[in-house]
């Protein structure tokens, strides 16, 4: 049995509302807050980037876990806007958690999924036999162009996962994966902002993805709906999520302990990583989970969670992902401009 030994996000305290963004631009607040169904983002603090936000996640990982840093042979950081371009963040993140020097690590690139991908790299390394912990990371300080619809929700944060045999607090059942060539969201070397393909990015690019892979999952594991008691989707925004779950007939109610969306943004690789983990902080033993992230590009992993009577015990150990969302700061504008490096 292999599953979720311990798990941590992070969240940077900075907010800000999308009536400011929006009073910059002379846009319609009222009209980008009931369309994107988001209400503020997450900004990184000047001195916050992917690196820290991942050493942060995984620190908080690591004290749910219980167990020596030590004991993990691999790590893999997945993200697009790792802080090099050549050096990876996940051997960063190896040395500021106490990891020694024994272990693999990559970076992982594919939008917002390369975390979920990295979750299953590790699940194979267990089930070979190979190591006996690894920790997988989704952590994002998402760009968009100043004035961009991009910007009302590229947010920042990120999720940490331990994943093992011994100690589990969720049993990951099964996963299954979707892909194709579907360029809805891109951005070149050299190339400062990522551009997208506007309403493409819907129908054949998300929509079509998590909505194959979920049914994928489903038939593979023998599952139906009614067997998952809480739903988590990636969240570009507040309405996809939604609208997916009613293509699917999910009953809504199971989507919004993960729903995170609203407050914080689009965390890109962090996003379905950061649901799940608000999602486990009140989940009950033998409840069922399914998680379905998300990448332009375009792919989706799907997977089947299963909570263990663990989970009590060991997640009082860290931080919950409400803590990070209570705990907040506005900036304005012009601060968010500076903290972003904009002038």
């Amino acid at each position: 049995m292999i599953g979720i030994v311990g798990y941590g996000g992070y969240i940077p305290r900075f907010r800000i509302k999308v009536e400011e963004i929006a009073s910059v631009w002379n846009a319609d607040a009222k009209a980008l807050k009931s369309g994107l169904n988001v209400e503020e983002k997450s900004v990184p603090s000047i001195d916050e980037d992917t690196a820290t936000i991942a050493v942060e996640a995984a620190l908080n990982a690591l004290k749910m876990a219980g167990i020596d840093p030590k004991e993990i042979g691999a790590i893999y950081v997945g993200s697009e806007s790792h802080p090099y371009a050549v050096k990876p963040t996940s051997t960063i993140v190896g040395e500021a958690i106490g990891c020694g020097t024994e272990f693999t690590a990559a970076d992982i690139e594919f939008a917002c999924k390369a975390g979920t991908a990295g979750i299953q790299m590790v699940m194979g390394l267990i089930q070979g036999g190979y190591i006996k912990f690894g920790l997988a990371i989704g952590a994002d300080t998402a760009q968009s162009k100043p004035g961009d619809a991009l910007e009302y929700t590229a947010a920042a944060g990120g999720a940490a996962y331990i994943i093992g045999k011994n100690g589990i607090i969720a049993e990951i059942e099964g996963t299954f994966s979707v892909s194709s060539d579907t360029p809805d969201f891109w951005r070149r070397e050299g190339i400062e902002y990522p551009s997208h393909g506007g309403r493409f990015t819907g129908i054949p690019a998300y929509f079509k993805h998590v909505v194959s892979a979920t049914k994928g999952l489903m038939s593979k594991l023998s599952l139906k709906e009614s067997d998952f008691d809480y739903v988590v989707f990636h969240m570009p925004n507040g309405k996809f999520p939604l609208n997916a779950a009613k293509m699917l007939n999910i009953d809504l109610e199971k989507l919004k302990p993960g729903l995170v969306v609203q407050k914080i943004g689009n965390t890109y690789s962090g996003s379905s990583l950061l649901g799940l983990a608000s999602t486990l902080d009140i989940a009950k033993p033998g409840q069922r989970i399914l998680v379905t992230s998300y990448g332009s590009g375009a792919g989706s992993d799907s997977f089947s969670i299963k909570v263990t009577d663990l989970i009590e015990e060991k997640r009082q150990k860290t931080k919950k992902i409400q803590d990070f969302i209570d705990d907040k700061e506005y900036v304005t504008y012009a601060h968010y401009t500076r903290l972003r490096r904009g002038i």
